[in-house]
């Protein structure tokens, strides 16, 4: 296992690479620039302010100066707050989104592991019609609509929790529900798919041949190999949490990393636009391979290879 996860991260390497360099260029390439938006300024203050971030050097050299001091740990200055560095914003904002990410992956499991299970159990009965729709309603629905539906519903009609904000406890419902249920769906689609299938399969028939109750052959004998499906998709899925955090931070105005993205590549924030970039991308790097490496613990018939 150590040479395979060495080998991946020696692979992740030209990948984070081409990552930066294309994001780079094409921050650089898009009209307008970072004080483009704030008051008229002479071209003499231009000209400063240029000099100051190193603008005014060759486009070349500015992506082999960005690339040095990110090989420090150096994400640089942010052109929007003067007073604050990159990585001061990233790690004021970050627990935030990782706070949120955390609680809709436990709202995606925890909602979607029980319906799959109970919809493979009770396999075309109106148990399994019913879970099965939940779940379809749950894929169809976009988090930019389910959001406002949820405050609608929930914030203005019955005024149990508040439309916005990132203040108390009370405050991380809505938006959890709102990204954790779109994925809780998937995860029910696939759990009741694994399921199935390994219920099916020989050593399930022995096991209940000899006398094992119901309830210990799912748990104990067909959930692991039930799961295989659903650890594939958390890669994906972390990756759609993460990135759909962009808009549940928007809607209910949660001061996360998702939302300063959105502010950063609005407000042509270079430095800042790289480093959440490059954040997003190790991060997704890296939980793809905790979930190769589940994988093979899951199932005995993988090799890290």
């Amino acid at each position: 296992m150590i040479r395979f996860v060495i080998v991946r991260l020696l692979q992740t390497i030209p990948v984070v690479w081409v990552i930066i360099t294309a994001t780079f260029f094409m921050i650089r390439f898009v009209p307008g620039g970072p004080f483009t938006a704030e008051k008229a300024v002479t071209p003499e203050i231009m000209r400063n302010l240029e000099a100051h971030y190193g603008l005014n050097r060759p486009l070349y050299r500015q992506y082999l100066d960005y690339t040095w001091s990110l090989m420090r740990g150096d994400l640089g200055p942010s052109f929007k707050y003067p007073t604050r560095s990159v990585n001061e914003i990233i790690a004021d904002k970050l627990p935030v989104s990782v706070e949120l990410g955390l609680l809709s992956l436990a709202v995606a499991l925890g909602l979607g592991l029980p319906l799959g299970v109970l919809a493979a159990v009770r396999r075309n009965t109106w148990t399994d019609y019913i879970c099965s729709s939940v779940a379809m309603i749950g894929i169809c629905v976009p988090t930019f609509v389910l959001g406002p539906l949820l405050i609608l519903v929930f914030a203005i009609h019955l005024g149990w929790f508040n439309a916005s904000g990132w203040y108390g406890p009370i405050d991380r419902v809505l938006p959890s529900l709102t990204l954790g249920l779109v994925y809780a769906a998937y995860v029910a689609r696939l759990t009741r798919g694994g399921m199935l299938e390994v219920l099916s399969q020989d050593y399930i028939r022995t096991a209940r041949a000899k006398g094992a109750g119901e309830t210990r052959v799912v748990m104990r004998h067909a959930l692991r190999g039930g799961l295989t499906p659903v650890v594939s998709f958390l890669g994906p899925a972390i990756a759609g949490i993460v990135t759909g955090s962009f808009v549940i931070e928007t809607i209910f105005q949660i001061p996360g990393i998702g939302r300063e993205f959105v502010n950063s590549a609005f407000n042509r924030d270079y430095t800042l636009v790289l480093g959440t970039v490059v954040l997003y991308a190790v991060f997704l790097i890296a939980m793809n391979l905790v979930v190769d490496v589940a994988l093979v613990w899951l199932n005995p018939k993988l090799k890290f290879e």
